[in-house]
């Protein structure tokens, strides 16, 4: 009865979407303020009912309802409680109820918090979120339904793939999709702003912490998707060029673009068209990651789905929401004219440079990752494009983009000179030398992690330099404390966040200077590395909840000193006749030591030992910028006091 319930839920849902979109619409044409006060609880309305249907599947998880042909092939009875909750979105059809729950509370968001829009936008914007779910709610019911009955139930299910029975995958996709899913709401305010004609100050307000959540949440999704990686799949790296994961990749990097485009779209009006612009491909790029991991035309560990025909719906919907928003850009575009002028040397021109380099990141992203899937369909052949590519292609972007973001906030608006700018980060740049210099004498002529670490030492102390300056703590130090208590948070968050950039590059530099060794080592016999002795005690079998396990026990040692105690494992799941990796890590936040069982052979085991110098400092350095952007959400200015908005003059001007 209750999988029925959810059923129902899911077209009532359906049926006040499609409502949404009429009311929406049709009263803001007409100015008609009984319908677009209908569009606020119609979009309640379709959050209790997803949510209503999201919980009836989460129910049957948790009781283990053999009847719903969902539950058979992605739980068992004998999975901890906290995986068969995972294990509602573990799987496409409970994925897609997911990333339709967080889109109706994207609209109830914008129902409930969005009193200061005009009723006009407000009501378009809901109407055009209303649209997407809408495509998706029909997707659902019509090719995915999470509640399919199957008669005779079996006595137990197939189980969830133990790769994803991890406590970092039972929350990275919320989190992803929080990210994915909330540049919905910047796409519906650009496709509003298309309709009305009208981009303004008001609109940049109003769109700039849409797009700070969906980054910020996009953020810790990545970060915990690599950390999953890192430690669950034994590989002993933190990012590999998937092309899921560089589907992941391309939407933050075209929000990153936004944010800082919405920016000047406040303060100068400037740069309308392309902040409109990048509304649209951050969604575009958000569904095309969800095109790529449920459409079957990529192999991954990440991918959730392996059938093209529902991946051909995708499609559609890709097509008809993105290249709908296109065409309108294309039609409408002109009505946006800037009123904003500045010089090349501004702050606005250290955005636009940022913005260029960001898309150009992204467009080779793009390219690796698509391009060996054209070619197999159009030419037929057969190749891969990895890591070299990806890292000689996006090195020389990254190197200006990193130069931009110390030198960027330094500049004034409009006008600016360089040289002012450049001797207020002296000492920045002094660091980012020293840096490089140190690393060369240190590591030998280890130039590329060099490199890495002085633009870390550039970043975090360009981040600093420019909290000093705001608050004038060298010229006027004794009122610097009050200036610093007074200073907004949006700029307390922008330089944690760009701070947390160079932290994240300080590991990523780390793990340029890791070493590994592969070698087959008996009980109580050692191997050294990095002047560290590993003796292999003993390999004894385990148990757990859903399998079984051999353990390895490894004491680590720096001479006769016992500095811990590993013990990586080879799980073995019965029901999914999987086998993973357990990869023991030990850290002390400078360096991880990471430690990976093998085969078993000739009375030993294989051990595969990795010494990682800096590896945590690359998702701590995720989770600050994350944070940062919290602190600019917590700014009062991105909530209330948004500039008055300007009257379109005959849907022809902003």
């Amino acid at each position: 009865m209750i999988p029925e319930l959810g059923h129902f839920a899911l077209a009532l849902a359906l049926a006040l979407a499609m409502a949404q979109v009429v009311t929406g619409l049709v009263g803001a044409h007409r100015a008609d303020a009984r319908l677009m006060g209908a569009t606020g609880p119609l979009a309640a309305g379709v959050l209790v009912a997803v949510a209503s249907a999201f919980a009836c599947l989460m129910w049957a998880y948790v009781v283990n309802d053999t009847t719903v042909m969902n539950v058979v092939q992605n739980s068992h009875s004998a999975k901890p409680l906290l995986y068969k909750l995972s294990g509602t979105w573990g799987n496409h059809e409970g994925s897609m109820v997911l990333w339709v729950l967080i889109l109706a509370l994207c609209g109830g968001a914008v129902a409930g918090f969005g009193g200061n829009l005009p009723s006009a936008l407000q009501a378009r914007v809901l109407a055009i979120l209303a649209l997407v779910a809408v495509g998706f709610l029909g997707f659902i019911l019509g090719t995915s339904n999470p509640f399919d009955r199957i008669w005779p139930p079996p006595l137990e299910g197939q189980g969830l793939n133990p790769i994803l029975q991890d406590p970092g995958l039972a929350f990275h996709p919320p989190l992803l999709y929080l990210g994915y899913v909330g540049f919905a709401v910047t796409y519906a305010f650009a496709v509003a702003a298309l309709i009305e004609g009208r981009v303004d100050a008001a609109w940049g307000r109003w769109v700039r912490p849409w797009a700070l959540a969906a980054w910020s949440f996009l953020t810790l999704g990545i970060a915990l998707g690599s950390w999953w990686a890192y430690y669950e799949l034994g590989w002993g790296g933190y990012w590999f060029w998937d092309p899921v994961e560089n589907a992941s990749l391309m939407p933050w990097l075209a929000g990153c673009a936004l944010l800082h485009s919405a920016i000047v779209v406040e303060k100068r009006e400037a740069l309308k068209t392309w902040t409109v612009f990048l509304s649209l491909l951050a969604f575009g790029m958000s569904l095309l990651g969800t095109f790529l991991v449920r459409s079957g035309v990529l192999n991954s560990v990440h991918a959730f789905a392996n059938d093209p025909e529902r991946g051909t719906v995708i499609l559609i919907l890709l097509a008809l929401y993105i290249g709908g928003g296109f065409l309108l850009f294309a039609w409408r575009a002109q009505a946006m004219l800037p009123t904003g002028v500045f010089a090349p040397v501004s702050r606005e021109g250290a955005l636009v440079l940022n913005n260029l380099l960001l898309c150009s990141i992204a467009a080779v992203v793009l390219v690796g990752t698509l391009y060996p899937m054209f070619a197999d369909l159009v030419l037929g052949e057969k190749f891969s494009v990895g890591p070299p590519f990806f890292n000689t292609a996006i090195l020389p972007l990254a190197a200006p983009l990193i130069g931009a973001m110390g030198f960027g906030p330094m500049l004034a608006w409009k006008r600016a000179k360089l040289f002012p700018a450049l001797q207020r980060l002296w000492w920045a740049a002094l660091l980012g030398l020293g840096a490089f210099a140190l690393c060369l004498m240190l590591e030998g002529q280890r130039v590329g992690p060099a490199l890495g670490f002085a633009a870390a030492a550039w970043i975090i102390a360009a981040a600093a330099a420019d909290i000093a300056d705001r608050i004038a703590l060298f010229s006027r130090p004794r009122a610097a404390w009050s200036r610093a208590l007074g200073l907004p948070r949006a700029a307390w968050g922008g330089a944690v966040a760009h701070a947390g950039m160079g932290v994240m590059i300080l590991g990523l530099a780390g793990m340029g200077l890791a070493v590994d060794k592969l070698q087959l080592v008996k009980p109580g016999e050692s191997t050294r590395l990095a002047g560290l002795d590993y003796r292999l005690v003993r390999v004894v079998d385990a148990t757990g909840p859903n399998f079984t396990a051999r353990r390895a026990t490894v004491e680590v040692r720096d001479g006769t000193r016992l500095v811990t105690v590993l013990e990586p494992e080879r799980r073995s799941f019965p029901v999914a006749r999987m086998t993973t990796t357990e990869a023991a890590i030990h850290t002390n936040w400078l360096k991880d030591l990471y430690l990976v069982l093998g085969d078993e052979r000739d009375g030993g085991a294989v051990l595969r030992i990795h010494n990682n110098p800096l590896a945590p400092w690359i998702w701590l350095g995720a989770a600050i910028m994350a944070l940062g952007g919290g602190i600019s959400l917590s700014d009062r200015r991105m909530r209330v006091s948004a500039p008055a908005a300007k009257p379109a003059l005959g849907s022809a001007r902003a």
